[in-house]
């Protein structure tokens, strides 16, 4: 039998939508806007850990990803913002399962509409930012908030108890 929604329901959905707004506005930013390069020039300036980190190198959608081919500081930029890809849609993801468990009878629907939700925001958002001048579309930054999303709702899975149905004695 399914729970009734409570306010923390709500507010696990209000989060997903808040989340999506974010996540509109940042992808309406331009690369420029966007950039923390003088910010990263500022702390980094050392270059810790360059040694170890020349020896990382490796493609992504097609250009190679390397200290060598970004330089020091544009590499440290790669992690940060497809980490932020990747935090962004786990919250999402988490979000719209913790939203969703009580309104959905079916827990695996409900896992299977969180992932659905959240797979195609991040496809929609990928397609929304063909269209904006200076940003590019990714099918591998799908792919990575794909990736984030089912994190969070795999976390949000074993965070909650299951279900107890109880069986009630006939008098």
């Amino acid at each position: 039998m399914r729970k009734k929604a409570s306010t923390a329901d709500n507010i696990y959905l209000l989060s997903a939508f808040a989340v999506m707004a974010i996540l509109y506005y940042s992808s309406s930013m331009s690369y420029q806007e966007q950039t923390v390069q003088p910010l990263l020039n500022q702390w980094l300036e050392n270059e810790p850990f360059r040694g170890l980190l020349e020896r990382v190198a490796f493609m992504y959608a097609g250009s190679e990803v390397s200290i060598e081919a970004s330089g020091y500081v544009g590499f440290i930029e790669f992690f940060l913002r497809k980490g932020a890809h990747f935090i962004s849609y786990f919250f999402l993801g988490l979000f719209w399962y913790l939203g969703l468990r009580n309104r959905v009878d079916n827990p695996y629907l409900t896992v299977l509409l969180a992932v659905m939700l959240s797979i195609g925001y991040a496809s929609f958002d990928e397609l929304r930012q063909s269209f904006h001048p200076n940003r590019t579309a990714l099918m591998e930054d799908v792919i990575l908030d794909t990736a984030g999303a089912v994190t969070g709702i795999i976390s949000g899975l074993l965070s909650t108890k299951p279900r107890r149905r109880r069986s009630r004695v006939k008098v």
